[in-house]
């Protein structure tokens, strides 16, 4: 059935950035929005029966390509069809605007994905090309700086494709997220069996790596980032030290700053200060860091992201304001539609405004969980 070039949306509790409306209605047409009002709408159009209408969701961080694609290690699914799958959860999540996470350089994890950065590509691409994909897919290279292969592989890519946004990542044992190393030993050797030896090895040979490679090849990777026209990124700081580093490197978002220092000091620059929608969702960091809720706390949580749990973003949306009571509904939807858009440049998308993106989300709430009831993209059903 084809989607109608225009219609109207009523009966809905409209989520703008600053307020809900209790009773509104959104016209769309050719993919934007044209008209909104609160009320009774000016015709008759699909009643969404008092349920949310929400901005489409804006993810700036998810792994989650990565586990379609490789599901268990060793393992490596038909890249078209993993990316397909990936695609219809992420719509499914309310997301109208993903940016696809795509490792590049070796990590801690021996089976390392990085040298299937143009496998995934191209299965994008070709998923695009035949109107396979149901939202907006944009590229977000994690770059891990410490990793031999990193600038090659990150070169390469860039050469063929465009990158939106590059993070700059070092989970060296040690340093910033692992700056415990207990944390980094839970983390990492949970799932093997590695000896004592073993382990001392492995990381005395990560540390070597990063005295080799992580600060010549972060500098490399920024110079990349602005030719390439990419938001660059800074991944887990922990310091004032390091938020300097950040800002200096022309850094716009913060991923995950590891402590309340970091973020105030991010935040304090200028820079979104992003979090995990888990963290949120858990109650705190799996990995023992500053809770997003003490962020939000404290008035230094600009972004969400799902990072590995789709459906987490729009649910730490609804669940924070009853975890902080300083942000309400509309802040805390902001955190996951304009906010990040601001972000990454896209000033066309994110709110219910007119002149806007047509990309819109109907939920319904039950026993305090949001529910996805519809999703469009551009004015076209996406799920």
């Amino acid at each position: 059935m084809l989607e109608p070039e225009s219609f109207v949306l009523e009966n809905a509790v409209l989520v703008l950035p600053d307020r809900l409306v209790d009773k509104g209605w959104v016209t769309v047409a050719d993919g934007r929005i044209v008209e909104w009002g609160e009320g009774d709408a000016p015709e008759r159009g699909f009643d969404l029966k008092g349920d949310y209408l929400l901005p489409g969701l804006i993810e700036l961080h998810t792994d989650h390509l990565e586990s379609h694609f490789a599901p268990r290690p060793h393992v490596r699914w038909h890249a078209l069809s993993a990316v397909t799958a990936y695609d219809a959860q992420i719509a499914a999540s309310g997301i109208t605007t993903v940016f696809d996470s795509l490792r590049a350089g070796s990590d801690a994890d021996s089976a390392s994905i990085g040298a299937d950065l143009v496998t995934l590509a191209e299965a994008l691409d070709a998923a695009r090309r035949i109107g396979g994909l149901r939202v907006d897919h944009r590229t977000h290279l994690r770059c891990e700086i410490a990793s031999p292969d990193v600038v090659e592989q990150v070169e390469s890519y860039v050469a063929r494709f465009p990158v939106h946004l590059m993070s700059l990542m070092d989970h060296t044992p040690g340093q910033r997220q692992f700056r415990d190393l207990e944390t980094w030993r839970r983390f990492y050797t949970r799932r093997t069996s590695m000896s004592e030896s073993e382990i001392q090895q492995f990381i005395q040979k990560r540390l070597d790596l990063h005295e080799r490679f992580a600060a010549d090849h972060r500098k490399q990777l920024v110079a990349v980032a602005e030719k390439a026209g990419a938001v660059l990124a800074s991944h887990d700081d922990a310091t004032a030290d390091h938020v300097a580093e950040s800002v200096a490197d022309g850094v716009h978002v913060a991923e995950f700053p590891t402590t309340v220092e970091a973020a105030e000091a991010s935040h304090g620059a200028g820079v979104a200060v992003m979090m995990g929608a888990p963290n949120v969702v858990r109650g705190g960091s799996h990995s023992g860091n500053v809770a997003a809720e003490t962020l939000g706390e404290a008035g230094l949580l600009d972004v969400l992201s799902s990072d590995y749990v789709p459906a987490s973003l729009l649910f730490a949306a609804f669940h924070l304001p009853r975890r902080v009571a300083s942000i309400t509904l509309p802040q805390a939807i902001t955190m996951v539609t304009s906010a990040p858009a601001k972000a990454t440049g896209l000033d066309d998308r994110g709110e219910i405004a007119v002149g806007k993106r047509a990309d819109l989300v109907r939920v319904a709430v039950a026993d305090e969980a949001p529910m996805v009831r519809r999703v469009w993209t551009e004015g076209r059903f996406a799920a």
